[in-house]
């Protein structure tokens, strides 16, 4: 039910996440008619280094009674990359299962592409979010000698392939859309992407109304540059998806404008832009805001207030097209400006 209060997890972590969370979320606020009630968790950078802590069990526990985790960015150059990302972002996608990361590449202004005559462009990512290379199976033989060896699995398996193209499956035909393409590189990954490619076709034939496709990752990414119009639902490996969305993101305007959301559909989701923390302008207030806003539409839509997410989607096409955006964009606001100007075209001051 739409008036159910929603509990909303805020974790800024690090960097710009602490100067676009709040925008972001007093956006969501204001575009929607849900009772949101927020709890801010303390996790990054600065309590890793204060204390040795990344992610308490008992914060871990107590997530589980929450809708939705909302999450700014995280990375500081003052920690060994890789810590607060495994230790924190992966734990949250591995442990609370959440299969699905979702990618929107959208253009929404032309002149942000840097792509010739670009057709319009409204392709939906579904990335498998908790395999692949990204679980850290493997080891290091001899490490610090010639003789190093360094070794990391690949990993999938029959259930993590079929739920991710399921999913895929089911969203095209809830939002009308044409077509399913599969991404891989079953030509060289005979064992692994052997698995995508049976699971895909498997489950495609229950799926009459929609087009298949089927697209090698170098091909696909040829087709990224040249067609990326001809793209309508894609569905990959979590390491391919990670790689297109980001080739994706800057055909669309760059990651200031790429939101994602990682869904489980059954419990703990979370939503967060593409970019990184992005220390280098952390605390002038020149961060673009947009991408967490339009991770915050994807979260309404995800609590069921569909109306709210058009607004907001609404309300950053407007200040798009008027650029009252930050300066990579071709405007001239800081980041709170850009939140308030968000907010006035909600409120119908413009």
């Amino acid at each position: 039910m739409l008036n159910k209060p929603k509990k909303i997890a805020l974790i800024p972590g690090d960097g710009i996440g602490k100067e676009v969370i709040p925008i972001a979320f007093e956006v969501v606020k204001k575009a929607t008619t849900l009772e949101l009630k927020a709890q801010n968790f303390a996790l990054g950078s600065e309590r890793y280094l204060q204390t040795g802590e990344l992610f308490p069990e008992a914060e871990k526990k107590a997530l589980q009674d929450f809708d939705a985790v909302f999450l700014g960015a995280l990375g500081d150059p003052r920690v060994k990359p890789g810590i607060l990302e495994r230790g924190i972002l992966l734990t949250l996608r591995f442990e609370f299962d959440q299969y699905a990361n979702l990618r929107p590449l959208k253009l929404y202004r032309k002149d942000l592409t840097p792509l010739k005559n670009a057709a319009d462009i409204d392709v939906m990512f579904f990335r498998e979010n908790t395999e692949d290379l990204y679980i850290g199976a493997g080891g290091v033989l001899k490490k610090g000698t010639a003789d190093e060896v360094a070794l990391q699995e690949l990993v999938q398996t029959r259930k993590g392939v079929e739920r991710i193209i399921r999913y895929a499956f089911e969203w095209a035909k809830s939002k009308g859309r044409q077509k399913v393409t599969l991404i891989d590189k079953c030509n060289v990954l005979t064992y692994a992407h052997d698995l995508w490619q049976r699971v895909f076709w498997e489950v495609a034939s229950e799926y009459s109304s929609l087009e298949k496709d089927h697209l090698l990752v170098d091909a696909a990414a040829m087709k990224m540059v040249l067609a990326p119009e001809s793209l309508d639902v894609v569905v990959t490996t979590n390491m391919f998806g990670d790689i297109l969305t980001d080739l994706g993101a800057a055909i669309c305007g760059g990651l200031g404008l790429a939101a994602s959301g990682n869904i489980n559909p059954e419990g703990l989701s979370m939503f967060e832009p593409v970019h990184g923390s992005a220390p280098d302008i952390a605390g002038k207030n020149i961060a673009n805001p947009l991408a967490t806003v339009l991770a915050g539409a994807m979260m309404l839509e995800h609590l069921g207030d569909n109306r709210g997410a058009c607004k907001i989607e609404e309300a950053v096409v407007w200040v798009l097209e008027h650029k009252k955006v930050t300066p990579e964009l071709g405007g001239m606001l800081s980041s709170t400006e850009v939140g308030e100007a968000l907010l006035a075209y909600l409120e119908g001051k413009v």
